[in-house]
């Protein structure tokens, strides 16, 4: 069992820390927002940290899950950053997703310290961290991946090591090209359906059988006829995650073209003041 922090306790990181502590390891947990760290405490055990360097002070692994970019360079290289405690040989495994600039440049900044760094943002939502039951796609050094996975997979289903550094988060950029993709010809499919006058549902449950179907269809498709979105994941977060995948088509000459429109249909959506929606939202411009 390994001495651990867990610094991020939103919707994906409280329960995230919660199956490591369920499998033993000795987790000390901090939260921008103290009363969610103490709450956490109280479900689980451990302890809270006053600050991510507080937390990471003596940690094997230091575990992250924040917003964004400059969130995760704030606990990390901030003033009262976790790469300032940690001791040389430790592990930081970032389970944002974030860019892969700034992986690449986390890093490297740990490097320096003797500290190993890994990208590893995660896909599953939030049922799949409340459930154990993540894909973790990293980057970074091999070696280290190697003796952070038995760890990381107290939550995880699957975790691969894609790559160097950055290639965790470029995997994370496929995977959220390709989903949004998919939400969008189930949203259209289902309007196109339900204007022809049929029983989607059943309809959705005949092509789930077929070459049609994917996760969204059999986990979204029901609740998207239902006009049910107050849970999965949200559109707030999408647009950030699209913005830095547009970034990185920018930079390495990708062209996008389905993403930025479906971006531009997020857009919509959140003037709709459905921005904590589920993505599924998609289709509440098209049932207007």
């Amino acid at each position: 069992m390994a001495k651990v922090a867990f610094i991020g306790l939103g919707v994906m990181g409280f329960p995230m820390a919660g199956h490591l502590a369920a499998k033993g390891h000795a987790v000390t947990v901090y939260n921008r927002t103290r009363a969610k760290a103490d709450a956490w405490v109280a479900r689980h055990g451990g302890g809270a940290a006053a600050t991510p360097a507080t937390a990471a002070a003596g940690a094997e692994l230091v575990f992250s899950c924040v917003g964004d970019d400059p969130d995760l360079r704030e606990v990390t290289v901030g003033p009262e950053g976790a790469f300032g405690a940690m001791a040389k040989g430790a592990i930081f495994v970032d389970h944002t997703t974030a860019s892969a600039r700034a992986a690449r440049e986390l890093a490297a900044a740990a490097a320096k310290r003797g500290v190993a760094f890994l990208d590893a943002p995660v896909s599953g939502g939030q049922a799949g961290a409340e459930n154990g039951v993540l894909t973790v796609m990293a980057g970074g050094d091999a070696a280290a991946f190697e003796r952070a996975k038995p760890v990381i997979e107290s939550f995880a289903r699957a975790a691969t090591l894609m790559g160097p550094s950055g290639a965790g988060q470029l995997t994370k950029m496929v995977n959220q090209i390709c989903v949004i993709g998919v939400a969008q010809g189930l949203a259209e499919a289902i309007d196109f359906g339900l204007n022809a006058g049929l029983d989607m549902k059943r309809a959705l449950d005949v092509i789930s059988k077929g070459a049609a179907t994917s996760w969204f269809l059999e986990n979204r498709g029901g609740t998207m006829v239902d006009g049910r979105f107050d849970f999965g994941f949200a559109v707030d977060w999408m647009r950030k995650d699209l913005r830095i995948c547009m970034e990185e088509a920018a930079a390495n000459g990708s062209e996008l073209a389905m993403t930025r429109q479906i971006d531009g249909f997020f857009a919509e959506l959140q003037k709709l003041g459905a921005g904590r929606q589920d993505i599924s939202s998609l289709i509440r411009r098209l049932r207007k």
